[in-house]
């Protein structure tokens, strides 16, 4: 009810080629020919998911000049300091990072900043207060660093040799760090420049184990560390939203399998808590939905020090302890989402037009600085609308802050450059963005906004697309289809799980309710004698339309599912959007 329903043309020869070639079925061989998938080679290759196939790690640029670099350190003794971020891909950078060099004997420990009181990146305050206490010798940067020019430069005065390791975007000016390792750096040619900052991490730990054990063969701690290493590094990789295709795709392949046995400690109880079944395989959905999460909790409302330190404890004891507190913190977060929703709703009801207008911004008193980014989100999603976000504070008189998520494919970081002059600064990409700005110009910064959004929507359809990767009905939704989808997976950013449709379904029962909250939705289908379960979260509201008597037959779009229940594995649908079928009228004699 709230997309506009774009199915992806089907090529019936070619589908059928990739049937008789792979032995996949009709619905998978679709799906692959629509991702540019159609030789038994390059079908092989995907499905596979080799180790084998990631690029070695002396390829990385900058990779050589830290490892030597970090191995004469540990020659030396001197002191090494691992800057890292406060998200979810920063804390497993870190821990990748120093638990790797402890094991090679260094003298290493490790730094996350306050989201509230340091910012992003290397802050000056941090880097003086390393210095007077002896320990700012060797600063290496994990998941930051690349956009600190002034405060690599003042780490260096300092008297701190600095490796900077990140993937995000360069700006025109290039710290003058001893190292910098970066997959995109421009002039180098690593095939594969959408590494996390935890895929650089690995990289570099695999290197320096490498440089360490004279070659490719490790010996069983190193061996075991690095597969912790790949754990974190696919930890880091879903949860920083970057593409699953190409070498991340492995690294998260590979790391969830290793996940239960090598993830430690802190994940194991991470995951109790999230009440994950210990007994199954980790999904790439479990770590989006349950456990990243739960880490960038600790960074949003508290000291994300300490969701490093949960990955890295070996106690038991201290594992439950950080995860209890960790946990809780997530429900605050949660709770304090939930309270800035219904008042940000309430906003946009009162001051906006979400059908007409084409972008939203919204504000909001005390409004929590670590979630407004998920508030962003969740209204660009609600409203499919490129919205902003920005935290009042009512006594403050510098900047305020806001952030910002695209809807509708906008360009949201080109938008802030043509509005720009109304911002203390901002940073980001097409999709999202962080931004300051001062509060007497948020009124002229909304209307530009709003402005400059709707001259990119020109012409535009206002309403979101969704693209359905085929039409499938029932019938071929069986379990062996939908565990050849599986071998798809990981699914997320770039790779998504496959989105299919079918038409003129009936309901075999009044829709229900579900959930603590009763916000989630459960019925079941049917079509031609095939009944299925389906399950639709976050939408109740759903009911009405549903239980319509003017409605019998519906088409539904939906990403299929293995539900495996005490044993018994079924197919259930997960339900994304729905319309009355136009059912055809017989014609009476």
């Amino acid at each position: 009810m709230n997309f506009k329903w774009i199915v992806r043309p089907q090529d019936n020869e070619l589908v059928r080629q990739i049937c008789n070639s792979s032995g996949v079925s009709p619905v998978v061989a679709q799906i692959l020919a629509m991702r540019n998938m159609t030789r038994l080679d390059e079908i092989t290759v995907f499905l596979e998911r080799k180790m084998t196939q990631l690029v070695p790690p002396d390829r990385l640029p900058g990779v050589v000049a830290a490892v030597e670099l970090i191995d004469a350190a540990i020659v030396a003794g001197r002191k090494i300091v691992v800057y890292g971020d406060y998200d979810c891909d920063g804390m497993t950078a870190t821990a990748i990072l120093v638990r790797s060099l402890k094991l090679l004997g260094a003298d290493v420990s490790y730094l996350i900043p306050s989201r509230t009181e340091d910012g992003y990146g290397l802050n000056e305050k941090q880097l003086r207060r390393l210095a007077a206490k002896g320990a700012l010798q060797l600063l290496v940067t994990v998941d930051c660093g690349i956009g600190n020019v002034a405060e690599v430069q003042l780490a260096r005065e300092l008297g701190a040799t600095v490796i900077v390791t990140d993937h995000h975007k360069p700006g025109p000016e290039l710290p003058a760090a001893n190292a910098i390792v970066h997959p995109a750096l421009v002039g180098g040619e690593y095939p594969f420049p959408w590494l996390c900052g935890a895929g650089v991490a690995f990289k570099l730990a695999w290197a320096l184990f490498q440089k360490r054990a004279g070659g490719e063969k490790l010996p069983p701690d190193m061996r075991d560390l690095l597969f912790y290493a790949i754990v974190m590094a696919a930890v880091g990789t879903i949860a920083d939203v970057v593409p699953l295709t190409g070498e991340n795709r492995i690294l998260v392949h590979h790391g969830l399998n290793l996940l239960r046995q090598f993830g430690g400690a802190g994940l194991a109880e991470l995951g109790r808590l999230a009440k994950l079944d210990p007994q199954k395989s980790r999904t790439a959905e479990d770590v989006a939905f349950w456990l990243g999460p739960r880490l960038n909790a600790a960074g949003r409302l508290g000291p994300g020090q300490l969701g490093a330190e949960l990955l890295m404890t070996d106690s038991p004891e201290r594992a439950a302890e950080l995860a209890l507190y960790i946990d809780n913190l997530n429900s605050s977060r949660v709770s304090i989402e939930r309270s800035i929703m219904i008042a940000a709703k309430k906003q946009i009801e009162a001051d906006f037009d979400p059908v007409n207008d084409p972008a939203l911004v919204v504000t909001g008193n005390d409004w929590n600085r670590g979630v407004i980014g998920i508030i962003a989100g969740r209204i660009a999603e609600r409203y499919q609308r490129p919205t902003v976000v920005i935290s009042v504070d009512p006594v403050a008189v510098g900047p305020l802050n806001g952030s910002a998520r695209s809807a509708l494919n906008i360009d949201l970081h080109g938008v802030l450059q043509s509005c720009q002059h109304h911002l203390v600064k901002f940073g980001g990409h097409r999709a999202a963005a962080g931004l300051q700005i001062m509060p007497d110009r948020i009124d002229a910064f909304r209307e530009e906004f709003l402005e400059r959004v709707a001259e990119m929507m020109d012409g535009r359809s206002k309403v979101a697309e969704l693209a359905i990767d085929a039409e499938a009905p029932l019938c071929q939704l069986n379990v062996e289809t939908v565990m050849q989808l599986d071998q798809m997976a990981p699914f997320g950013e770039g790779n998504p799980r496959p989105v299919l449709c079918a038409s003129g379904l009936e309901l075999a029962g009044p829709p229900r309710t579900m959930g603590s909250d009763g916000r989630h939705l459960s019925l079941d289908v049917v079509q031609e004698g095939v009944r299925l379960r389906c399950v639709a979260f976050g939408k109740a509201e759903w009911i009405g339309t549903l239980e319509n008597p003017a409605n019998t037959h519906f088409d539904f779009a939906f990403k299929p599912v293995i539900n495996d229940f005490r044993g018994m594995r079924k197919v259930e649908l997960h339900l994304i959007d729905f319309r009355p079928s136009v059912v055809p009228q017989v014609a009476s004699a």
